[in-house]
């Protein structure tokens, strides 16, 4: 069962009463959702690909910790925070959330990929379940 997902509008307001906050001229959230595409037919073009009906999803929280403390390093970046679902998702469910602030929007561009990327490919399971 999917959890609650975060107000971005609470965590926006809340990273601008960070006291790094002056230091911010922009922020950036990435909102990862189940999708009934399957990532064989998007990410290889897999034309006997089904469709997802759900999605099994679990995530390191020490491995999610260690590359948001990673990203806090990363030039021009002054904020990052993160939240990540588990278990049984359904198609349209929010499967993670991250927001990060910094000071130009290369960086942060930079830092969101670099970030997300990490999560994906280092620290969460996905296993898509057909429909």
């Amino acid at each position: 069962m999917a959890l609650k997902p975060p107000s971005m509008d609470q965590w926006l307001a809340e990273a601008k009463q960070d006291p790094d906050f002056r230091s911010c001229g922009m922020y950036l959230v990435h909102n990862g959702v189940v999708r009934e595409t399957p990532k064989r037919q998007v990410r290889e073009g897999a034309t006997d690909a089904g469709k997802v009906g759900g999605m099994l999803f679990s995530y390191d929280a020490e491995k999610v910790e260690r590359a948001l403390a990673d990203a806090r390093q990363m030039p021009g970046i002054s904020y990052v925070r993160a939240w990540l679902n588990e278990g049984e998702l359904s198609v349209g469910d929010d499967i993670m959330f991250v927001l990060i602030g910094g000071d130009i929007r290369p960086r942060v561009i930079d830092a969101l990929q670099t970030l997300v990327g990490t999560i994906k490919n280092e620290c969460v399971s996905e296993i898509e379940r057909e429909a």
